[in-house]
């Protein structure tokens, strides 16, 4: 995973600027043989068969998406449409340096990648990329749902280590004011 995580970092993945990590991605699955699909919002489907016995188990799609939060300390020079992350290690840590690290949602393609690549038996899968996710999901909401089989969904969009959320690419947020009403105990509970 870390091995895809440092070469996923070289290339420049700022929202609505992913051409470049779209097109790895698809270069990617092709010299590994897979079934791949780069739509005309730059999403990516990387699709692999199931390995011997795993045939009949469901089809699994693995989700993330490719662009990142891009922010840098007011000292740093970058250009985050032209230039990848440098990574650096501090103690058990790896950070950018002056910039945020890309981790999200670089870490879920990361491990998508391994994951195709591992010898793991597995269902079918079905690795889903989406675009732009950070300034609007326009990737997701653009998706052409026909070109996936599978009905089981991990996305692995988390800022939580250690854990996973079992969810689907899209988002709303809600507003929520209550009146509160306070009254004063008339001793400590």
């Amino acid at each position: 995973v870390m091995y895809y995580f440092e070469e996923l970092s070289k290339i420049p993945r700022a929202s609505k600027s992913e051409k470049e990590i779209s097109d790895h991605l698809v270069a990617f699955a092709k010299e590994k043989g897979f079934e791949v699909i780069q739509d005309s919002h730059l999403n990516v489907i990387i699709k692999k068969p199931a390995t011997p016995g795993y045939e009949n188990v469901p089809t699994l799609i693995i989700q993330g998406h490719m662009d990142m939060v891009c922010e840098k300390n007011q000292d740093v020079q970058h250009d985050f449409a032209k230039e990848g992350i440098k990574l650096q290690v501090v103690g058990d840590l790896i950070k950018g340096t002056g910039t945020t690290l890309g981790a999200d949602n670089g870490i879920a393609v990361a491990f998508a990648l391994a994951l195709l690549t591992s010898d793991l038996p597995h269902p079918a899968l079905e690795v889903l990329i989406t675009s732009d996710e950070e300034m609007g999901m326009t990737g997701a909401l653009n998706l052409d749902g026909s070109h996936l089989k599978g009905k089981l969904m991990l996305n692995l969009d988390t800022e939580e280590e250690g854990e996973i959320y079992v969810s689907c690419a899209g988002g709303a947020r809600t507003d929520l004011e209550l009146p509160v009403s306070w009254t004063k105990l008339e001793k400590e509970v």
